[in-house]
């Protein structure tokens, strides 16, 4: 079991790796909203105020502008039927379970 101080170590050394965050959608497009409206903060205090990159903040702008107010996510609209995207989606979820599971076993030794 991890206690407190583990937990904090370990998000510390995540920010010292500099590991990419990933956002969703709704995220994002609240963000390009907020520096719309906030424009004259300038792209990096309104960054800053976000918790985010400037380059993110910017990439989700101009996405957003070349598709009509729009973030578009990663890997959105690659399947070519709603089968294929489920069947991406259940991948995923068992990916997810397959590594929890391993990260138990490991706490259990």
């Amino acid at each position: 079991m991890i206690n407190n101080q583990e937990y904090i170590t370990i998000e510390l050394k995540m920010e010292e790796w500099n590991m990419k965050k990933q956002y969703i959608k709704q995220f994002k497009e609240d963000a390009v909203r907020y520096y719309v409206d906030h424009k004259e903060l300038g792209l990096a205090a309104c960054a800053k105020n976000l918790g985010t990159s400037k380059t993110a903040l910017s990439t989700w702008t101009k996405e957003a502008i070349a598709h009509d107010g729009e973030v578009p996510t990663s890997r959105s609209g690659n399947y070519k039927t709603d089968e294929a995207k489920e069947n991406a989606k259940l991948r995923k979820e068992l990916r997810d379970a397959q590594d929890a599971l391993e990260i138990l076993k490991k706490a259990a030794i």
